[in-house]
Order: C-alpha cells, then structure tokens, then sequence
C-alpha cells in the first residue's frame, strides 16, 4: 500500500471515482505551473499529474507539445518538477510525475527517484517505457518507495495485460484510445472493456485517460472506471488565455465541471 493507493481506496470508499488531472511544470512558468496545481485542487481534483516537458513528446497531442515547447524555451529544467511535487505535496494531493524515460536517464534514474520522493512525489507514469524494459526504473522505484504506472492500450494482448499488472503499483494507466492524447468528441466504448479486461488480468486499481474533454465525459468514465484522467482540455485552459489569471479562472471552471461529472456518478454505476 502507498499514499496513492490509500487515497484512491478512500474515494472509492465515498461511493465515486478518482478525477486525476494533469499539468507540464514550467507552462506558462515554473511558478505560474505550480499556481495552477494548487488551483486545481481547490477546485476539485484529487489527484495532480505532473507533466515533464519533453523535446520528443511523441504521445502526446498538440496542446500538450505546444505547451511543452514553450516550457522547454522558458528555460524549464528537470530538476523543477520537484517543487512542483512538494507544493502538490502541501496541499494534501498525492502528487505523481508523468515522464518519458528519457529525462530520467538523463537526471540518472535513482537520483530522480531519490529526490521526487524526498520531495514529496508518490510515483511516475512512464507513458514509453514497458514492465520488460524497464528493469532499472523498477528497480530504483522499489528502492525509494515509488509507485510505478504503467499503460495499457485496446491493443494489449492477454499476455501484455498481465505482464503490465504484475509490474505495475498504484494503478494500472488505461489508455482509451489508440492514438495521442487530446480532447475527443466521445470517449468510445473501447475503454471500457480494456478496464475490464485489465481488472480480469487481476489489478485492483485501473484509472482511464486519454479523451476525456468534458463533464459528460467524465461521467461516463467514472461509471466503470477508479480514476478519470484529464490532461488536454485542462492544459488548453492556460494555452487559450493571454493572462495566467486568466487561464486560472478558466481551469477552476473546467475542473469544477470535471469534478461534478465524476461526483454525479456512483462506483455501482448509478447517476445521482
């Protein structure tokens, strides 16, 4: 068990799915990111993903690369995520890291470890890296006490479903679509059977991203979901506005919907 699991176990215990939402350290600043965070807790979100700028996002859609870019050009470094992770930290969120692999080979894998936890961090989403090749992230996360999520997609086989579970702490990162991420007019039925599936394959926890735009949206993950993971129509909140006040009054509404859509829904199915 972990602050991750013991969190997303006390949602479930409310009678509701998890919202889980994402934002890249460094967009529109290093502190403005942080605001932001902070922002999206107050207005609803339970869990924060803390995005890594990367300079080869190559799963991820245009909103997010734009705003990666633009971190990477303002100067963001690796080492920002973790104040970034100490203020999610402080404000009673647990707070994880999404990360390719990359910048954390770079930074060195069990330094990276060592100090997202000393700074607060519970875990890393490794979007490209898979349980069988990566035996030194395992390692170092077991070391320091890290959850480590990794995905699945509708294209995983039986044999990819279970090998992913058995790797896998926290929860298991479902992703709902083949593709990169962004906002989708539907989230399609696809996902559901994959959290299905992986739950046959014997996970506990299983969190859905990758689509979701709305309240709607969200609602219907939460229905068959642990967690509801939203990146794209939130980070779109700070991208579409000049002024960062701006763009933070924008996500406190957009999480705001967010929230309401997975608190409209009970784990049993039923809509309030």
């Amino acid at each position: 068990m972990s602050a991750l699991t013991d969190r997303l176990d006390e949602i479930k215990a409310e009678g509701r799915a998890a919202l889980i939402g994402y934002l890249p350290v460094g967009y529109p600043s290093v502190e403005g990111s942080i605001e932001a965070m902070e922002v999206m807790v107050e207005a609803g979100v339970d869990i924060v993903e803390i995005g890594l700028p990367y300079s080869d996002p190559v799963l991820d859609g245009p909103v997010i690369q734009f705003a990666a870019e633009q971190a990477l050009a303002n100067g963001t470094r690796i080492a920002d995520v973790f104040p970034a992770a100490t203020a999610v930290a402080a404000t009673g969120a647990p707070a994880l890291v999404m990360s390719y692999f990359n910048p954390m080979l770079q930074y060195g894998v069990d330094r990276f470890a060592q100090d997202l936890r000393s700074a607060g961090g519970v875990g890393v989403i490794t979007p490209d890296l898979t349980p069988d090749s990566g035996a030194e992230w395992i390692a170092a996360a077991d070391a320091h006490g890290l959850d480590k999520i990794f995905l699945v997609a509708p294209s995983s086989t039986t044999e990819r479903l279970h090998l992913t579970v058995n790797a896998t702490t926290g929860f298991v990162y479902a992703a709902s679509l083949m593709g990169v991420t962004g906002e989708r007019a539907t989230v399609g039925d696809a996902a559901e059977s994959l959290v299905r599936n992986t739950r046959a394959a014997g996970a506990p926890r299983v969190c859905v991203g990758l689509g979701v735009t709305t309240g709607a949206h969200a609602a219907q993950v939460a229905r068959y979901a642990d967690g509801v993971i939203v990146g794209s129509a939130l980070v779109r909140c700070l991208t579409e506005n000049e002024s960062l006040d701006a763009g933070l009054a924008a996500l406190r509404v957009k999480v705001q919907e967010l929230a309401a859509g997975v608190r409209a829904v009970r784990v049993r199915g039923e809509t309030l």
